[in-house]
């Protein structure tokens, strides 16, 4: 069991060259994150490639766009986002709320 309550908070600048701070909650082991993150409006992830894993996002609250691939993706609380091996993508807080949101990055 994970409980993400206790584990340390990271803040993460301008994350894959995105804007602003991602607040998170990482559980990682030699082959996976697992990460609760919270991203304030207009806080975003840089654009980047997944060579080496795929990740899986989950929206709990909020709403943002995703950049997959060269297409956008808009997002709501109740999506998934799914980048697989081998694609790009980016992630920003278009919304006026805190984007909330559940990942998980498994090696390949």
């Amino acid at each position: 069991m994970i409980k993400f309550e206790n584990l340390d908070t990271k803040i993460l600048q301008n994350f894959q060259g995105g804007n602003g701070d991602i607040v998170a909650k990482i559980h990682a082991d030699e082959l996976n994150r697992i990460v609760k993150s919270v991203y304030a409006p207009d806080v975003s992830t840089g654009y980047h490639l997944h060579d080496t894993s795929s990740e899986i996002i989950f929206i709990l609250s909020g709403s943002c766009k995703a950049i997959h691939e060269g297409n956008e993706e808009y997002l709501t609380a109740g999506d998934c986002h799914y980048c697989k091996k081998g694609q790009s993508h980016a992630i920003i807080n278009n919304g006026d709320e805190d984007l909330v949101m559940f990942a998980v990055v498994c090696a390949q």
